[in-house]
């Protein structure tokens, strides 16, 4: 049995940490930007959370047309727009210029998860979904350690300026290796036929392929009446709060509490990330191991995530932290947590669909509620610190959320979603 698909899952892979790079740059130059601008911490927090005020308008819609229009050109066409606004950002001229940059990488972004979460389920078998599915929401992880890193060498040494530039050439590179390489396995001719029979043998939990495929998709308002997806959707919301909190506000909070330069600042905004993708994907091939198909299918993954959930609740511990060693130890355990259960929820929709047809528009509406809380994380972040003068509160904040997304997933997550044209 050959692994090509592996390819695959490298390319979703690669796609994330570069959509992240692109993120994270952004508040690696937040220093520079400031002192250029001016901008206090309120505006910082509007351009910090700019990006996903489309990226949330446009995910559902992204989910229905990926049906429409496939995967290839879904995920291509966004990675080619998004690069091109980060290149963009760094001609602009102020508050408004670059926020209407941020708004259109944030647009083009929303294709990578509704896209990749149906590229999955066409690829990998079933049990095969929660470390693939963990590497492909991993890049969230690497993405900001890699650019973290890349972004603040870029900048200490060129400007954010030319950083920019530099980091949107990066995806026009991707998207070259994406349009030769990627096609459904059905299709494509670098895969050998007896991967491909196991891929389409054990992609639909043991259900004839052909059967599978040809229920139509269910309607928006037929899913949305599904208890288990909105217990998808709130836990998705309360642990995405947590990973965009220190997505956008972390090399802030080294800066301001530990003095940190420029550089110093990117290395140690990696170290948690690094090692957060590495527990993340152990954390998700147990789970695939320890599972049945019988325990995966009925959404058995829902207390893993729940565990996850809690692990992050060590946030609160973080002012405590007598050193800067400490609080990057505690750091890690609060991202394993946020984003390896984000992961791993998305694995969760999955599993508990019937229909394969409905997996993107699932994804949309589970990343939708998650990236809503995302979008306000850095904006009440910005609040609470422009009005308490520190971090302790915008922490307790995300401890709450954090215990709420935990019992809503082993509550509300109980039942299959079904078919509605079965």
């Amino acid at each position: 049995m050959t692994h090509r698909r592996a390819w695959i899952a490298a390319l979703l892979f690669t796609a994330v940490i570069i959509n992240y790079m692109d993120r994270i740059a952004f508040s690696v130059a937040s220093k520079q930007v400031v002192a250029e601008f001016g901008f206090n911490p309120i505006q910082m927090g509007y351009l910090f959370s700019g990006f996903l005020w489309t990226y949330v308008i446009c995910l559902i819609p992204i989910g229905i047309l990926v049906d429409r229009v496939g995967a290839r050109r879904m995920v291509g066409g966004g990675i080619a727009i998004w690069s091109a606004a980060t290149m963009a950002t760094a001609g602009m001229t102020g508050f408004v210029s670059i926020l209407a940059a941020r708004l259109v990488m944030g647009a083009s972004e929303a294709t990578t998860y509704p896209a990749g979460g149906r590229v999955i389920r066409d690829w990998f078998p079933e049990r095969e979904r929660g470390l693939v599915t963990t590497l492909f929401n991993g890049g969230s992880s690497a993405g900001p350690a890699i650019g973290a890193i890349v972004a603040a060498a870029l900048v200490s040494n060129f400007g954010w300026r030319p950083a920019f530039v530099m980091l949107g050439l990066l995806g026009f590179v991707w998207l070259v290796a994406w349009q030769i390489w990627y096609g459904a396995p059905e299709t494509v001719r670098w895969l050998p036929e007896i991967e491909k029979a196991k891929i389409l043998a054990e992609r639909n939990g043991g259900k004839p392929d052909e059967a599978a495929t040809t229920t139509p998709p269910s309607t928006l308002g037929y899913l949305l009446s599904q208890r288990s997806v909105w217990g998808l959707v709130i836990t998705q919301a309360c642990l995405v709060y947590t990973a965009y909190l220190f997505l956008t506000w972390l090399p802030s909070y080294l800066q301001s509490s530990r003095e940190l330069s420029t550089m110093n600042n990117g290395y140690l905004t990696a170290v948690p990330y690094l090692v957060t993708m590495v527990l993340g994907l152990a954390i998700a091939r147990f789970s695939d191991r320890a599972l049945s198909s019988t325990a995966i299918q009925a959404g058995h993954r829902r207390r893993f995530i729940a565990c996850m959930a809690l692990l992050s609740l060590t946030i609160l511990l973080a002012p405590m932290a007598g050193n800067i060693w400490q609080l990057l130890a505690i750091l890690t355990l609060v991202l394993t947590g946020s984003t390896t259960g984000a992961g791993l929820n998305f694995t969760l929709a999955s599993d508990l669909l019937r229909n394969p047809q409905d997996v993107s528009r699932v994804i949309a509406i589970t990343a939708f509620g998650g990236n809503t809380f995302g979008l306000i994380a850095p904006i009440i972040t910005g609040y609470v610190v422009s009005g308490t003068g520190g971090y302790d509160w915008a922490f307790r904040v995300a401890a709450a959320l954090l215990l709420l997304g935990a019992v809503v997933t082993l509550t509300m997550t109980r039942k299959p979603i079904q078919a509605q044209y079965a």
